[in-house]
């Protein structure tokens, strides 16, 4: 078994490491919330492992996040914005970076600097248009489209500390049942009371 798998194991850390990842809590709220010290949270963030298994987490996220990334470049692209539509066509593949440099000889350069006059007789020019119309660009759905992106995300992080809440609490209710400390009655307790209820956790299972 790696370093990661085994870091992972470990319930604190697993919290810690989604904290870090989905989150922008500092070391000491971090702390507070999986129950360790401040040290300890300094620690492990400079754990060549533990910064792996943050870099996981956070690509899992990031992966979730390209389809509406995507879609905000094409919606960019065809309002007229000529970096967006770059790299909406660089993501494609259908911009080709590739220069092919010909080099002729001076015979050839000849042959094509004298065209045959048949040929020049026959050729026609075809009015292609320009540039210079551009779809107009809507800055009000630009902004609309920010603006959910932004409410997005916070809901994404809001979620994210739920539900390591609740995985903290899991995690000490187990801790309670194994050293027979009984469950806190009140499912909103005080700060006091919580900080009682851990302590007498702790205490048990040193004893044991």
């Amino acid at each position: 078994m790696d370093k990661v798998s085994e870091l992972k194991k470990k319930p604190a850390k697993t919290l810690a490491i989604d904290y870090c990842a989905y989150t922008t809590l500092t070391n000491k709220e971090i702390a507070n919330k999986v129950g360790v010290s401040v040290e300890s949270v300094n620690k492990w963030r400079q754990d060549p492992n533990f910064i792996d298994a943050v870099y996981d987490k956070y690509m899992l996220k990031f992966g979730l996040e390209l389809p509406n990334i995507l879609d905000a470049v094409v919606r960019e692209a065809t309002s007229g914005n000529m970096v967006a539509a770059r790299l909406a066509l660089e993501h494609s593949g259908k911009l080709v970076k590739n220069i092919n440099i010909t080099v002729d000889s001076p015979f050839e350069k000849f042959l094509k600097a004298v065209p045959d006059a048949e040929e020049v007789e026959d050729v026609e020019f075809a009015d292609v248009g320009s540039f210079d119309h551009l779809p107009e660009r809507k800055p009000q759905e630009a902004s609309k489209v920010y603006k959910k992106n932004q409410v997005a995300t916070k809901e994404a992080i809001k979620k994210a500390e739920r539900n390591a809440k609740q995985k903290v609490w899991y995690q000490w209710r187990q801790r309670a049942k194994k050293v027979g400390v009984e469950p806190l009655t009140s499912k909103r307790p005080t700060p006091a009371q919580r900080q009682a209820w851990e302590k007498e956790i702790i205490e048990a299972e040193n004893e044991n």
